[in-house]
């Protein structure tokens, strides 16, 4: 009887127990997850800044990232329910609920990012239309850009007719846009220019750039919202080597400055410059 007793009991306790081979595959497959969660995030931020930044390829992206989105969230399942074989459930349903929180946040970043460059293309839909200028996204910034030879002479910093009248319309729309700041910059082709008036293809940028906001303010465009820069030659964005390419450098660009407080960890970093 004692011996009959005695194997009841440990079969009880083999049963009872769960193998530690498969408590560690759990724990392994996990942390894989989790890296493959951490490599789904990437794409996704990659995703995003693509769809600001190309506008012709919205719609394909928003299904891009809607798709990407349905990837993360099978992952995230999967994770869920392997922390559980684990014996670690309670724990990683919070942590997962925290992440998820962060995966939506940055979702909704992204479409407000998309549906604000969407506002600002439609209030210069007529200009884009005429031709007379375009709406980028370069280095995840909005940009108005308008061809010099629109709106100056060869070589001179004056504005044409047409270039003020160009001028004029554009500061009525950034006007009506509140709580935003711009700067316009000044850009030249590489073909030096050493005049009285513009020693530097940077004295022409700049001047160029100060004529136009000097217009923007006149036309209403409050003078504390808006500043003037030069980048001369150095910042082409197309070749040098052609007529046509020279004409694409030679351009003036009105950049819609970020609002930094948006961002995510500003109030960190404020916190750490008042420190």
């Amino acid at each position: 009887m004692h011996k009959l007793l005695t194997i009841a009991v440990l079969f009880t306790l083999t049963v009872g127990c769960v193998p530690k081979g498969k408590y560690d595959d759990a724990l392994a497959e996990r942390d894989d997850l989790s890296l493959r969660i951490e490599a789904m995030n990437g794409i996704v931020a990659d995703l995003q800044s693509q769809l600001a930044g190309r506008e012709g390829h919205i719609s394909q992206l928003e299904q891009e990232l809607a798709s990407t989105q349905s990837g993360l969230n099978e992952l995230a399942r999967q994770l869920t329910s392997k922390v559980a074989e684990a014996g670690e459930l309670k724990a990683s349903v919070a942590q997962m609920e925290e992440a998820l929180k962060e995966l939506e946040k940055s979702r909704l970043r992204s479409e407000r990012a998309m549906q604000n460059y969407r506002d600002f293309v439609a209030k210069f839909q007529a200009m884009i239309d005429a031709g007379t200028l375009k709406v980028k996204i370069i280095d995840g910034q909005m940009v108005v850009e308008l061809a010099t030879d629109i709106l100056f002479p060869p070589g001179a910093a004056s504005l044409s007719k047409d270039g003020k009248t160009a001028i004029s319309e554009v500061s009525a729309v950034l006007a009506s846009i509140t709580d935003r700041e711009y700067q316009v910059a000044g850009h030249t082709d590489d073909v030096p220019i050493h005049s009285e008036r513009f020693p530097s293809n940077w004295h022409l940028g700049s001047a160029r750039a100060i004529a136009v906001t000097d217009l923007l303010i006149e036309s209403g465009l409050a003078a504390n919202r808006v500043s003037a820069a030069s980048f001369a030659a150095n910042r082409p964005v197309d070749t040098n080597r052609t007529k046509e390419g020279k004409a694409n450098n030679r351009r003036i660009e009105i950049i819609v400055v970020p609002d930094l407080s948006s961002l995510p960890g500003y109030s960190e970093l404020e916190k750490m410059a008042e420190e």
